[in-house]
């Protein structure tokens, strides 16, 4: 607390901030020209290879540009090839270092930003950084062209000026101490990336060229649609900042794709790629078995981590009419018996979600206290009562005993009544509305596996006469038709934030909602949320945050948008033995995927392998 003091004052004091990192809350771990992050192994060796399978509903790709709405774009490619001004860790949810650039400043009234470039800032092709590359990314991506939630993402920017050849300053709409973060991310792109004959093309006509990055990789073999080769760029300038040291140490990563679940399941366990990381509690207890895991040729583990849970649940498309009732999608949720999934299906490995910001500091609970009821009062008029009144909506339980508890058909009964309060009443065999129209439901998924708990979900509902469709679709289908909004019903994870801000505009903000491919697909258009999501991210301090959230989190739970899923309190994930080593230290917020990619590092006799197969192929790997 005595540092976070210090900080607040010098912040006040100080005419700007200017700084290796900026902290939007909190102290800096990290002093000026540290060496190395704690979680990295900064010996360790280059070289080798890793070969793994997105964690993604992804089933193919048509495109290098991971910028445009249209199409697919491969796996990691962002964060393999772009680089960005400022670079997050694995241990500081709120900091973030010099990348790209080697200094920010920070305006004392924090309406803008000056980020000033490391002059060693290459490219691939060899040019150098520039402002004007940055302006011209930052320009490209808040334009028309480019896939609309970036318009969202940078909503609270005004503009990008270049001052000098390696100096760009971002002014902000307002003062918001996570916009340094926000466009301290900004993956940038070289100003010749789609240039053909000295004209450029049109963002969204860049599609196959390409990409000219900063990043420690390049696209190396592809089997276009299918599988996708990373190389190590032997030239890469970064590779001796503090902030890359020990990271990055593959040679090659490469990403295969498969159609399903079982095919990509058995392809690893023949051996065809090293990593993979399971989500079905189901998978994992019965089909995570046999002789390879038996004999240690592949190993399997549940890695502890201090994320935030994910929310995941069924997201109702209140764009349909009949969903636009609150007791409808009240009465919906009510149908489900979490209870009996986790015994039967699940193996008890999860946890019920209850709200939008899953095992964190940001979760309502209980009646609102003082500093959430004076972020509601102002918005009474627009609230339900019982945002003020009530406890905040908590996920129905069951009881397998009816003496000991609430049982599916007390449930039930509450979502029959509900369902009549709102106009629905069966009659001639099933829900119908006074138009006499029939209660019918599309769920929508691509991979077949939300097939067993929709099946005993939809025997439920179809005992309150609701007919349920479920349908199985490619997941390049399903995306298109997300994009647009064309769904009734689909299952959606968010990972979770250990400091919710500027996204929550993209994902519940009313212009949000007729943005195509936002990442509002409920299609949440309320005047109390788009006032919370202001006051979250003009938050200044953290408990204020947190306050915003928690008011937030209540008004979308008594809206019952959602029926809630579950989640899990560990990763799980399989690799192949004897191929790859790690660092001493596990970071407290990471995803697995990109800490084994970034930290991780292959054995010698994996090095060994990886050289003899670039010789054998007659292309060297950069040593």
């Amino acid at each position: 607390m005595r540092g976070l003091l210090i900080w607040l004052l010098l912040w006040v004091c100080a005419p700007a901030w200017s700084a290796h990192a900026y902290a939007q809350f909190g102290d800096i771990k990290y002093p000026a020209g540290f060496s190395h992050f704690d979680y990295v192994n900064p010996g360790a060796p280059k070289g080798g290879e890793i070969s793994l399978v997105p964690p993604t509903r992804l089933s193919n790709f048509d495109k290098y540009n991971p910028f445009t709405l249209k199409g697919s774009a491969p796996p990691a490619l962002v964060g393999l090839v772009f680089e960005t001004l400022l670079t997050g860790t694995f241990d500081e949810p709120t900091t973030a270092y010099g990348l790209l650039a080697d200094d920010v400043t920070v305006a004392p009234d924090r309406l803008s930003a000056i980020f000033r470039l490391n002059p060693a800032a290459r490219f691939a092709n060899g040019d150098p950084v520039l402002a004007a590359d940055v302006k011209h990314t930052f320009d490209r991506l808040t334009g028309k062209e480019a896939a609309p939630q970036y318009r969202t993402i940078f909503g609270e920017v005004q503009g990008a000026t270049v001052l000098g050849e390696r100096t760009v300053r971002f002014d902000f709409k307002r003062a918001n101490a996570e916009l340094p973060l926000i466009v301290g991310g900004l993956p940038v792109f070289s100003r010749k990336w789609g240039v053909v004959n000295g004209k450029p093309k049109p963002l969204d006509q860049i599609v196959t060229d390409t990409p000219i990055g900063s990043g420690p990789y390049r696209i190396g073999k592809v089997n276009f649609g299918r599988d996708i080769t990373y190389e190590r760029d032997p030239g890469y300038w970064g590779k001796d900042l503090n902030v890359r040291r020990g990271m990055f140490n593959f040679d090659r990563i490469t990403y295969k794709i498969y159609k399903d679940n079982t095919a990509q399941l058995e392809a690893f366990k023949a051996g065809e790629f090293d990593y993979i990381q399971a989500f079905i509690a189901r998978e994992w207890a019965r089909a995570y078995t046999g002789k390879p895991f038996e004999s240690g040729r592949l190993i399997k583990k549940e890695l502890k981590h201090g994320n935030a849970g994910d929310f995941q649940g069924f997201q109702f498309n209140t764009r349909r009419e009949k969903f636009q009732d609150v007791r409808v999608r009240q009465a919906i949720g009510l149908a489900m018996d979490f209870e009996w999934l986790n015994r039967q299906l699940f193996y008890n490995a999860y946890t019920r979600v209850r709200g939008y910001f899953v095992a964190s500091d940001f979760e309502a609970k209980g009646k609102p206290g003082a500093d959430e009821l004076a972020l509601l009062e102002p918005l009474r008029g627009q609230l339900p009562a019982a945002v003020f009144t009530q406890d905040v909506p908590q996920p129905p339980l069951t009881s397998l005993d009816p003496a000991s508890g609430i049982t599916l058909r007390d449930n039930l009964r509450r979502a029959k009544a509900l369902l009549a309060d709102a106009g629905w009443t069966f009659r001639d065999g099933a829900l119908r509305n006074v138009k006499g129209e029939p209660f019918t439901i599309e769920f929508l998924d691509n991979s077949g596996s939300m097939g067993r708990v929709v099946t005993p979900f939809a025997k439920n509902l179809e005992k309150l006469g609701i007919a349920v469709n479920y349908k199985v679709i490619d997941f390049a289908i399903l995306q298109k038709r997300m994009d647009v909004f064309d769904f009734e019903v689909t299952s959606s994870r968010t990972v979770g934030n250990e400091a919710p801000g500027t996204e929550l505009l993209e994902r519940f903000g009313s212009k949000a909602a007729d943005t195509e491919g936002s990442g509002n697909v409920i299609g949440i258009k309320s005047p109390a949320v788009d006032a919370l999501l202001d006051k979250i991210i003009s938050a200044q301090t953290r408990p204020e945050l947190v306050a915003c959230v928690r008011a937030l989190d209540r008004v979308l739970r008594h809206g019952y948008y959602v029926v809630p899923h579950w989640y899990g309190g560990v990763h799980r994930i399989a690799y192949r033995a004897g191929r790859f080593e790690q660092p001493a230290v596990t970071p407290r917020y990471y995803q697995p995927e990109s800490w084994i990619t970034s930290v991780w590092w292959a054995t010698e006799s994996n090095r060994q392998a990886t050289r003899q197969t670039a010789g054998l192929a007659g292309t060297g790997t950069g040593h």
